[in-house]
């Protein structure tokens, strides 16, 4: 049997196990989970021994699965560095572009910088997935995602994380809410305020305040408005219904139209820091490397 014979199923092979499932690597590579299943089996056949146990379920390497993995894992990183060495060499981005980002987020401030990024690149296809559940990078096939820290190192170690803004967040109200129930001076004084409070997987959200020695100073202030959305909340401000917690860059507009007032402006928020990840590779594609240095560069002065 050739050594091309040998090659000609590998890669499939590799993304396979990279992915975790056969529809996986099939998303990732752009073939139907058939043609991915029969490229292994036909690997399998060749080499004449089983590397992948199937159930309807799950999967798993056998031993001399594990075993052909780690040596076809050394040669397809070389293929992929030799690649990304040429595509970095290259003077225009090119190829497909999968993000995933939090929704509103994404939205409202990562969105519009890389559709800015797609205009001016006309052979980069960009394709943005607006999610604010905590996707599989790997399993589903995308070239980086956005987060909001803190980083779970258990779950991410075969990530690379960049840090890519820091989100500011800001006490506001409506004019005519202060007017009737006060302006707080201090944190102590929210106890005694209509808060309106983010609701997520049956827990309120609290509010984090830099505390002494950097020791974050977390608040759960009463409420009976608990909702899901910041933009939601946001409205409901606007509408007097309370005090709102909320991202600085969703609400500076609001602030600058006079239509929700920024209190507690010497009481500093706690940052919230975000984050690209990606799966660890030797080189980074020239697509994905101009992608987030466009988010690093940008997304500061709107948080």
């Amino acid at each position: 049997m050739s050594a091309y014979d040998h090659f000609s199923g590998v890669a499939v092979f590799v993304m396979v196990v990279e992915s975790g499932s056969f529809a996986a690597a099939a998303n990732r590579l752009n073939l139907s989970r058939s043609a991915v299943g029969k490229t292994v089996a036909r690997l399998e056949e060749k080499l004449g021994v089983k590397l992948i146990h199937r159930t309807t379920r799950t999967q798993s390497l056998t031993e001399d699965g594990q075993l052909f993995y780690e040596r076809c894992l050394r040669a397809v990183n070389e293929v992929r560095e030799g690649a990304a060495m040429l595509d970095s060499g290259r003077l225009s981005l090119q190829g497909k572009l999968r993000i995933s980002v939090p929704v509103l987020f994404g939205c409202r401030c990562a969105a519009p910088i890389l559709v800015a990024l797609a205009q001016k690149t006309p052979n980069l296809e960009l394709e943005i997935d607006f999610d604010d559940r905590r996707v599989d990078v790997i399993k589903e096939g995308f070239d980086f995602v956005v987060r909001a820290g803190p980083l779970r190192s258990e779950a991410e170690r075969n990530l690379v994380a960049r840090k890519l803004a820091e989100q500011r967040m800001a006490v506001c109200a409506a004019p005519a809410y202060l007017e009737a129930h006060g302006v707080p001076r201090e944190l102590d004084e929210l106890y005694s305020h209509e808060c309106l409070v983010y609701y997520r997987s049956g827990q309120a959200r609290e509010w984090a305040f830099a505390g002494h020695d950097d020791t974050p100073l977390r608040l759960q202030p009463p409420s009976r408005l608990l909702l899901d959305n910041y933009e939601a909340i946001a409205d409901a401000a606007v509408a007097g219904c309370g005090l709102a917690w909320l991202p600085y860059w969703l609400v500076r507009d609001r602030i600058a139209s006079g239509r929700l007032v920024h209190v507690l402006e010497d009481k500093s928020s706690q940052a919230v820091e975000y984050y690209a990840l990606w799966p660890k590779t030797l080189h980074l594609p020239l697509r994905t490397r101009a992608a987030l240095d466009e988010l690093a560069h940008h997304l500061p002065s709107l948080m």
